[in-house]
């Protein structure tokens, strides 16, 4: 009878899968006791490894009916010394996993055998063809698979029959063995919820007290496309290629914001740029050339020191999420390294002021210089910033003039909102009709009509008479298309304003340049 001593990362990757089963059931195997403290620890706190080395020992008795004893150690040794010390005293081969354990047993004069479990697939690739987005797999749930094209998928049932725990407990320990085989990597593993990397597969697994039942998600990019493929305006091209190092990449979930974070990456590396990437977890799909970095296993001290020595022209910020990544997103970017984040955001304007809750108005220009809003996987938008000094939209007096952060489409030159401080608020300012819906939606922007009014220019004043129906209503003004004042229609219907004061003035200036006047109700 053949006797093995088998340690901890043969249990845990699958690796014993590899020997024949018939060598399986005429062998005796040893389990050094700190391997079984080790996986009942891990057991305990909710982690995955510690529930698959545990079944597997389960199957190595029930499945093959071989013979496992435990024996206990020298308490001192963790569980990949005690499994080397316990070979090497009762003259038994050592089974593992781990390349490490094998050469330093064979170093020690140890007989071992390196055993790498390494499924050609797992079935849950089996839920996949060439339009699958992402498979849904929930215990007592029926799996389905969400098909399609950003902006532009459904959901389909991939079989009648719900999900058992089994089902799902089998894949996940096929997901965990391959990836621990070279195929892919842990990512992130927590208690309740493991995210892990497999070729060009995200996956995500929760379970209880997390989430209510035990759950698996794969994601899987559906297309790769170059920056050509999005057909952008050459304006934008040519901002990419010479002015825009602080860009944001902006777009509520499934909206193509990592896919294009790619095509952007291989356009720099094109270019002849030096290109890094940071993400967590790691499913952009990326050249060799093109090094991705992990938030998941390195601190931000860590990655701010690597990225300012590697002195990249271009680094991706992929999933902007937590204070720590605004603020190395803004320190990389103010140390001169061209940035490019990837956040999630309703509106362009909803991007910018996640930046602003964590910096001064005036810092935003320095950081961010080029938003791009992506929309069912196509480029909605893109806008560019700038600080002028000025009155503020919808200030009057010319003593009001400060600084003020315009946010303009980078095509049209139009400016959509205005941000500047005032006393000690910080205020966002819509000052287009396309700004006003984008925020307020269709029908809120639909009954902002003009209104009908006459003017009458007297001797020292300007007075405008509007129908007895507007009497007390709150409305804006514009002179063309730039708001200046707002005010209220006076009971007997008019608004007047004196020559004299400054908007008097303005409303004189764009008389003689034949500006349009018009009001709205607010």
């Amino acid at each position: 009878m053949e006797i093995y001593v088998v340690d901890y990362s043969a249990l845990v990757s699958g690796g014993l899968r590899g020997i024949e089963k018939e060598k399986i059931k005429n062998a005796k195997f040893y389990v050094p006791l700190a391997v079984i403290r080790k996986l009942r620890e891990l057991a305990s706190r909710g982690m995955e490894e510690g529930h698959l080395g545990i079944r597997e020992l389960l199957r190595l008795r029930e499945e093959f009916g071989a013979e496992v004893d435990v024996v206990a150690d020298d308490h001192n040794l963790d569980a990949e010394d005690a499994a080397i010390n316990l070979a090497k005293k009762i003259g038994a081969k050592l089974i593992t996993s781990d390349e490490v354990i094998y050469n330093l047993a064979k170093a020690l004069g140890v007989s071992v055998e390196l055993i790498v479990f390494r499924p050609v697939k797992v079935s849950i690739e089996e839920f996949f063809d060439e339009d699958t987005m992402s498979v849904h797999l929930k215990e007592d749930c029926i799996p389905v698979a969400k098909k399609g094209r950003p902006g532009n998928w459904r959901f389909v049932p991939l079989r009648d029959k719900p999900m058992t725990r089994a089902e799902l407990e089998a894949i996940i320990r096929e997901i965990l063995s391959r990836a621990r085989s070279g195929a892919g990597f842990v990512e992130i593993e927590r208690p309740s919820s493991t995210i892990i990397m497999l070729e060009n597969l995200r996956i995500i697994i929760t379970k209880k007290p997390f989430s209510d039942r035990l759950e698996i998600t794969a994601v899987r990019p559906v297309k790769t496309l170059t920056i050509r493929d999005y057909k952008l305006p050459e304006k934008v091209i040519k901002r990419l290629e010479t002015r825009a190092e602080g860009i944001l990449i902006s777009g509520p979930p499934g909206a193509g914001k990592t896919t294009f974070a790619r095509a952007l990456a291989l356009f720099y590396a094109s270019l002849g740029k030096i290109v890094r990437v940071v993400q967590a977890p790691r499913d952009m799909i990326l050249p060799p050339t093109i090094t991705s970095y992990s938030k998941s296993y390195g601190t931000p001290e860590e990655l701010h020191d690597i990225l300012l020595l590697g002195r990249p022209d271009y680094c991706i910020y992929d999933e902007i999420r937590n204070p720590e990544d605004f603020k190395l997103f803004a320190d990389l970017r103010l140390a001169g390294i061209g940035m490019i984040g990837v956040i999630h955001a309703t509106t362009p304007l909803d991007a910018i002021q996640r930046f602003l809750h964590q910096f001064d108005i005036g810092l935003i220009p320095s950081i961010l210089d080029t938003v791009i809003f992506l929309e069912a996987g196509q480029v909605a938008k893109t806008f560019a910033l700038r600080t002028r000094v000025k009155v503020p939209h919808g200030l009057v007096e010319e003593d009001l003039a400060r600084p003020v952060v315009e946010v303009y489409d980078l095509l049209t030159g139009k400016v959509w909102y205005e941000m500047y401080v005032f006393g000690e608020q910080r205020f966002i300012v819509p000052v287009s009709s396309e700004a006003e819906r984008q925020l307020y939606g269709y029908e809120e922007a639909r009954v902002r009509e003009e209104i009908p009014f006459v003017m009458k220019e007297t001797k020292r004043a300007y007075v405008f008479s509007f129908s007895k129906d507007y009497a007390g209503q709150s409305v804006a003004m514009y002179l063309g298309e730039r708001r200046i004042t707002t005010d209220r229609i006076s009971p007997q219907a008019i608004i007047k304003i004196s020559k004299r004061t400054s908007l008097g003035r303005k409303i004189s200036r764009a008389l003689a340049k034949g500006e349009k006047i018009k009001f709205v109700i607010e």
